[in-house]
């Protein structure tokens, strides 16, 4: 309950007006801005090299399925794995008392048409126990499947889904492997880069036949030349210069105790 009070301050009967939130009295007289707490947890590097140290127990664990350990934007525990081992692994990380993931937060991909295995497809789970997170990361292409993990989290199977739909990433054992986003009978995976921003088919409402048709997209326009310049190429230092990666890679090899 809020409720404005009217109090009468020593004997120069100054008034205030103050709040009352649930018990709590504040000052509306003050205007010192109070510095308000950070939205994200702050760098710790203790908890880093905690992290660090599991990762490489980890990578010692099953040295045939980790092919590296690293850091992503600062403090972000990442395991790059083979396809081959995604059970293995997401299973380790659930069920071993040093790790307990037990929460599955999300599954998505991301398309890099330049590689050799374009999709990578990324896990990352949750440990309630130890307060920490963890992101798995393994790749694979356009007709090679991944072995789905509904048998270890059950919450997989829409995650699942909805990189099927929009990659187009197979994953075998899924219960239930159909679009989940997409309409029926739609043509393509929308977030492949190949993809074109129009689709291929356009769908609309026929007021003759009175229901919903799908028809191949047309977009008529005239000819137009685009520049793709960029003030940045005045730079000749700009090409060549290398931009610095965001990731930190952790060496397996080092024998620290978890």
């Amino acid at each position: 309950m809020i409720r404005n009070v009217l109090r009468t301050l020593g004997g120069n009967k100054k008034l205030y007006c103050c709040s009352v939130t649930r018990g709590t009295v504040t000052d509306t007289t003050n205007t010192e801005k109070k510095p308000l707490p950070p939205s994200f947890y702050k760098f710790n590097e203790v908890k880093r090299d905690k992290l660090a140290n599991f990762g490489r127990y980890i990578a010692q664990c099953l040295p045939k399925f980790v092919q590296q350990v690293q850091f992503a934007a600062g403090d972000e525990l990442e395991i790059l794995i083979h396809p081959s081992g995604v059970i293995p692994v997401v299973t380790f990380l659930k069920g071993h008392h040093s790790a307990q993931f037990t929460n599955l937060n999300f599954i998505t991909a991301v398309d890099v048409p330049t590689r050799k295995n374009r999709f990578e497809v990324v896990y990352q789970f949750i440990s309630i126990r130890f307060n920490a997170r963890i992101r798995v990361r393994t790749y694979t292409d356009e007709i090679s499947p991944i072995e789905s993990i509904t048998p270890v989290f059950r919450g997989a199977d829409w995650y699942e889904r909805e990189v099927y739909d929009m990659y187009g990433v197979w994953f075998n054992n899924h219960p239930d492997l159909r679009r989940i986003l997409t309409d029926y009978g739609f043509e393509g995976h929308p977030f492949r880069k190949d993809f074109p921003l129009s689709g291929y088919n356009e769908v609309r409402y026929d007021p003759e036949l009175k229901r919903i048709v799908y028809e191949p997209t047309e977009l008529a326009q005239e000819f137009r030349k685009f520049d793709l310049d960029t003030p940045w190429e005045t730079f000749p230092k700009f090409k060549n210069e290398s931009i610095a990666s965001g990731y930190h890679v952790i060496d397996k090899e080092d024998k620290k105790k978890v």
